[in-house]
């Protein structure tokens, strides 16, 4: 049978689940669950580190380095390493739905974006799907666990991927970060923006507006205030019980705001997640996020 016939027999069967490194995703998790990764690269004083596989960079190590000064940089997964992997599933007759990091934080969802075009040239009846989350990390995760979710119960994968189209505008994302040049030199927040952040014992809070952009949502004095005030934020239109908390390098406090968020009762399920090496390049040490899913449209 020729591939063009094999990828039109399996438009209703299972298919594949592709995700970034920006997801931070346990990679164990990922492999015992059949969801594909694409690294990101990280460079940090002139080595690029992969962010996927046995040799990749971890995070805590990553950190330690920014505490010592070091300015990482965050590079996109080209278009050749999509075209590669879609083009090896597609001769294999499998479908994808590839779950992406937001396209304004990122090149990455335009690189799959492109590689795909390229593929259906070839082959015009490949079944392949792009997500856009407009989101990142911990939200971006969620969006993954609930295809997953779906996809493991029978559902097709077009109908997994408008799922996913529902739920992601609803998404809500949540950084207390201590320290906001990390931001500002990585291009995702304004100088202004990160100078109120270095005022001393300022707290900003920042999260994803409806566009996929990191921005400044308040800014409280004091770290325990922070926490409550993005509790506060997160609690009051949800939609979903279960959160997702991510730290850099504070597993503690995320352990403490997980115990919380049980505590206040509309959530009931929490998962705490490490951030991943490239949002930590971006975030910096000593960050806390928090990821829900509300009722209205961000």
């Amino acid at each position: 049978m020729n591939v063009i016939a094999m990828i039109g027999e399996k438009e209703n069967m299972s298919f594949k689940i592709l995700t970034d490194s920006t997801s931070d995703l346990n990679l164990d998790w990922a492999s015992e669950h059949q969801v594909d990764m694409m690294g990101l690269t990280v460079e940090v004083d002139g080595q690029v580190y992969e962010t996927v596989g046995p040799d990749r960079l971890v995070a805590e190590d990553l950190l330690e380095k920014m505490r010592k000064g070091s300015q990482p940089k965050t590079s996109q997964v080209n278009v050749g390493t999509f075209e590669e992997y879609f083009r090896e599933q597609v001769e294999a007759g499998e479908a994808v739905l590839y779950i992406a990091i937001s396209s304004v934080l990122s090149g990455t969802y335009q690189s799959a974006v492109m590689a795909r075009d390229l593929i259906l040239e070839d082959y015009p009846k490949a079944q392949i799907r792009i997500v856009d989350t407009l989101a990142v990390s911990g939200g971006e995760g969620y969006l993954v666990r609930t295809a997953v979710e779906a996809r493991d119960a029978g559902v097709s994968l077009d109908e997994v991927a408008e799922l996913v189209l529902d739920k992601a505008p609803r998404l809500r994302s949540y950084f207390l970060v201590d320290d906001l040049n990390h931001l500002m030199r990585g291009g995702r927040l304004s100088r202004t923006s990160a100078l109120v952040g270095s005022l001393v014992n300022i707290k900003p809070i920042l999260w994803i507006d409806a566009a996929g952009r990191i921005l400044p949502l308040s800014k409280v004095r004091g770290r325990k205030k922070g926490v409550a005030e993005i509790l506060k934020y997160a609690t009051e239109d949800l939609a979903d019980q279960t959160a997702v908390v991510a730290y850099a390098n504070d597993r503690k406090g995320a352990e403490q705001m997980r115990d919380l968020l049980l505590e206040e009762g509309t959530i009931q399920q929490v998962v705490v997640e490490p951030l991943g090496p490239v949002i930590s390049a971006h975030v910096g040490p000593d960050t806390l996020a928090l990821f829900v899913v509300g009722q209205q449209e961000r």
